[in-house]
């Protein structure tokens, strides 16, 4: 099934250059004369006189950061007094007048706590006069890491690697980094007040959930220190994080310490947010794609959350059904879905979760011709690996039978990229300075 890898390829890459940073912002933010106008749905939803404004300050966090940096400067060039973001190691580009600090993500680094210092003083140095253009996208929470006391940044990567390890989903790990930050859960907002504030985001969660974004730094939270407790319980690692961590989010719940700010809070009166970018645009750029090539397109969801390998089955038995049976499309059939699974990691191996969804797809189709899978990160990099995701077929299982491996070995270590890279069927694109979430494409033909 060469030819169907290579249409797949085609699609996902439609599918991550609909969602490029920079076209984002252009497409959102322009400059009409002296106003900066603000753009949501094709219409404008805020205008700025740039004259009123004594200084621009350019921050931000994310995988995709750098481009939707590099659009804000073309358009306001020597207006931006300063500005500073912290982006994924490798995940960048020439910047004029910004400084970009690369750090590491999933778990947080030195650098990403030194920007993320920067970046707090910049904006609370904005004042009445300012204006703060934020830049937001997803890998924000691990990009943005400032620790609130007593908690150290060790402490805090440990956190992570527990969480990044319980299967909780990325909603749950921002509750808990939200009470353990002092930048996120809407805190550069307090910051930043009394200055102007244009919020622009690129989605990685599922239903866009803006408090959910890189831990939404200018957004209300709408946790609470007891959500955070009652996270670590669900997950049984409430007695495996740190002291200092039960010890802040157990005050918070006891009324020793603040909330984050709620909704109703002053400091949000000046913040505008629009998102800009969302898995249900790449999707709907994917679906186009695959009709031009000739396929009957179905998108099941951009929302598909939950265990990797149950996703998988289900996605498993779509395809069959619609070899079958030509529902819910007839063959030549392509099933999208978006959104982003979650993996409880219990082995030793490498690998993500769009190649766990690979290596569970081939089992659920060893032995069925004609249905190709692949899970690809818009990102283009799957958990800690260089990879964005895997093909697998029908011909997955026995492939590697002959080669000498046994797959449920490496299903039962999480040992995708291994057991795909031996095979010769990972999918690499190479950082994409994009994030939003994950695409999985079905291929379903019956022409042999």
């Amino acid at each position: 099934m060469k030819n169907v890898r290579e249409d797949i390829r085609q699609i996902y890459t439609a599918a991550i250059e609909a969602v490029n940073p920079r076209k984002a912002v252009l497409d959102h933010l322009r400059v009409n004369g002296g106003n900066l106008s603000v753009y949501s749905n094709a219409k404008v939803v805020r205008e700025f006189n740039l004259s009123s404004f004594r200084r621009i300050y350019v921050l931000g966090a994310g995988k995709a950061t750098a481009l939707m940096a590099q659009a804000v400067e073309e358009l306001l060039g020597d207006r931006i007094a300063a500005g500073c973001i912290s982006v994924k190691y490798g995940y960048t580009t020439p910047l004029a007048r910004l400084q970009a600090v690369e750090a590491a993500h999933p778990v947080p680094d030195e650098n990403g706590r030194e920007a993320a210092e920067r970046i707090l003083k910049m904006a609370a140095d904005a004042g009445t006069d300012d204006l703060v253009i934020s830049l937001i996208s997803g890998g924000g929470s691990a990009l943005l890491p400032l620790p609130a006391p007593p908690v150290t940044l060790e402490e805090k990567r440990a956190t992570t690697g527990l969480l990044l390890k319980s299967g909780a989903s990325i909603h749950e790990m921002n509750a808990v980094r939200k009470h353990l930050s002092l930048i996120k859960g809407g805190n550069l907002a307090r910051a930043a007040h009394p200055a102007t504030v244009i919020n622009l985001m690129i989605s990685d969660v599922v239903g866009d959930d803006r408090d959910v974004i890189a831990s939404g730094p200018f957004v209300p939270d709408a946790s609470t220190f007891a959500d955070a407790l009652a996270i670590l319980e669900r997950y049984g690692i409430d007695g495996s994080v740190p002291e200092s961590v039960r010890t802040r989010i157990r005050d918070g719940v006891d009324g020793l310490l603040p909330e984050n700010p709620k909704a109703d809070e002053d400091c949000f009166g000046g913040v505008t947010g629009v998102i800009i970018a969302s898995n249900i645009l790449a999707l709907h750029a994917a679906q186009r794609k695959a009709v031009s090539l000739g396929y009957a397109t179905v998108i099941l969801s951009s929302l598909i959350e939950g265990d990797t390998q149950q996703a998988a089955r289900f996605h498993a038995a779509i395809a069959r059904e619609a070899l079958a049976s030509g529902n819910p499309a007839k063959p030549r059939a392509c099933i999208i879905s978006g959104g982003e699974t979650t993996v409880e990691v219990r082995g030793e191996g490498l690998g993500g979760r769009n190649m766990e969804f690979a290596l569970h797809s081939a089992i659920s189709l060893a032995g069925t011709r004609g249905i190709c899978a692949a899970s690809v990160g818009t990102d283009g990099t799957d958990g800690p690996t260089d990879a964005a995701g895997a093909f697998a077929d029908g011909t997955t299982v026995a492939r590697a039978r002959a080669a000498g491996m046994n797959i449920g070995s490496y299903a039962e270590n999480n040992d995708s990229y291994t057991f795909f890279k031996n095979l010769g069927d990972l999918i690499i694109t190479g950082p994409t300075n994009t994030n939003v979430m994950d695409v999985r494409i079905l291929i379903v033909r019956d022409d042999g």
